[in-house]
């Protein structure tokens, strides 16, 4: 018991005075973690697990992030409130959720939870949700909105939406919900219709939910996190979690339609294949290199692991309940995006404004570490795809949201494409919609 208190004290030490524990292992220079076919060291189990916050400071005196060769990046909109996730309506307004976490009574009770409010206070994420969905539009294109107005508020927690014909779908954190949309509105006045309600409840650990629509609109498919780690809490506390729901909006009815996710977020369709993918964060406390988190296409059925094996069918030993079969089962995901990135945002290419060299592949945003050393991920990155497969490395995007001080001016989360081609992120620290084109002389398809 007494090496436990000391845990507890050296974390809250730690994070009273800005210091950091743990020690940097592997570079992220390394193949560790990347690609079709990442390499796997051994889990490592420590007393005190790697924690490196990156203090949320905000972008001072109009500094940006860095766009790659060839694109440039400028703010559609400033002085939003925690903005975590974009959707492009087809008239091309964007709809920007401003929201954080709900209430969690129970997630974290006692000395633990303490600290890791504290930790992610301290990265950005301990404010009030605005609970609330704003409009931008920008009406001359000129690329920054001209026009913006509070579309849907009293939400709660809200993160995906989506539109089938004249109905806005929206996830809060505990229901799917719809309310009637027109093209051109600024502002939905409409109450909303329950369509279906989604695991939450006091702990309610990962509260994000994402939504998308099949191309005929038929079914919703909805991302629904894990209740912890890797099953503490109990897997009687997991019904329904670490998985994506298929959901039908007319009836409300739903199943399992993929398992073993600890937490998956972004969803998209590949556009060569119009397979469905997602980019998942794996768990944490096994070491600065394990576990990737990954990019994955997403089977009917598929079981991924998680918690009791990871990556295919490493086991994860801390899991107390053991399952074999499931174990026997388990696939690996298509592709790694590296260990404690964070990846939350996910947009397939099918646009014709940025060069060729997109078209086809994938924007995954990744959100950054609290828990590696050195920190990794902070930025966008692309994945380039090949006849409908994730091929070769991933590349920069937009960097610069880390400091020279290690401070997160910024966090990047959703993506999305707008109507002209461009890509949107959003950046909960920075309270700002970045928006990405090209530079003149890669202007248009070349």
């Amino acid at each position: 018991m007494k090496y436990i208190h000391v845990f507890h004290l050296i974390l809250i030490a730690g994070l009273l005075v800005g210091l950091e524990t743990g020690a940097a292992t592997e570079p992220l220079s390394s193949p560790t973690g990347y690609g079709a076919g990442p390499i796997l060291p051994e889990p490592q189990h420590s007393l005190i697990p790697t924690v490196k916050i990156a203090p949320a400071v905000g972008w001072k005196n109009g500094a940006t992030p860095l766009a790659a060769t060839g694109l440039k990046v400028n703010a559609l909109a400033v002085g939003l409130d925690h903005p975590r996730w974009l959707y492009v309506l087809p008239n091309g307004d964007v709809l920007v959720a401003e929201t954080n976490a709900p209430p969690k009574p129970d997630d974290g009770k006692g000395i633990r939870g303490w600290i890791m409010k504290k930790m992610m206070s301290r990265a950005g994420a301990g404010t009030p949700s605005a609970n609330r969905i704003t409009l931008l539009r920008d009406t001359n294109g000129d690329g920054v909105a001209e026009t913006r107005t509070v579309f849907l508020s009293g939400l709660n927690s809200p993160f995906g939406m989506a539109l089938i014909g004249h109905e806005l779908y929206v996830a809060n954190s505990d229901a799917i919900v719809r309310f009637p949309y027109q093209g051109g509105e600024t502002e939905i006045t409409a109450s909303a219709t329950k369509v279906v309600d989604l695991p939450a409840g006091p702990i309610n650990h990962h509260w994000t939910k994402n939504i998308i629509a099949i191309r005929d609109g038929s079914l919703l498919y909805a991302t629904v996190g894990s209740n912890s780690n890797v099953g503490e809490n109990g897997l009687d506390k997991e019904v329904g979690r670490a998985a994506i729901l298929e959901i039908n909006p007319a009836t409300g009815s739903s199943r399992v339609f993929a398992s073993g996710l600890r937490n998956p977020v972004g969803l998209g369709w590949q556009p060569q294949s119009d397979a469905l993918w997602t980019v998942v964060n794996e768990r944490d406390e096994l070491g600065n290199n394990l576990v990737p988190d990954y990019l994955t296409s997403v089977k009917d059925g598929a079981f991924y692991g998680w918690p009791f094996c990871y990556y295919g069918q490493h086991v994860d030993d801390r899991v107390k309940e053991k399952h074999p079969e499931l174990v026997a089962k388990a696939i690996a995901p298509d592709y790694a995006l590296g260990n404690h990135t964070a990846p939350l945002g996910l947009a397939f290419y099918e646009g014709n404004l940025l060069p060729a060299h997109y078209a086809g592949g994938a924007f995954v945003g990744q959100h950054g570490s609290w828990n590696r050393k050195p920190p990794a991920g902070y930025k966008v990155i692309f994945v380039p795809f090949a006849a409908g497969r994730p091929t070769g490395t991933p590349e920069d995007v937009l960097t610069g949201f880390l400091d020279a001080d290690g401070n997160a001016q910024g966090r990047p989360v959703g993506v999305a494409i707008d109507r002209a081609g461009a890509l949107l992120i959003a950046d909960d620290v920075g309270n700002t919609v970045w928006r990405v084109t090209p530079t003149p002389a890669t202007d248009g398809r070349n």
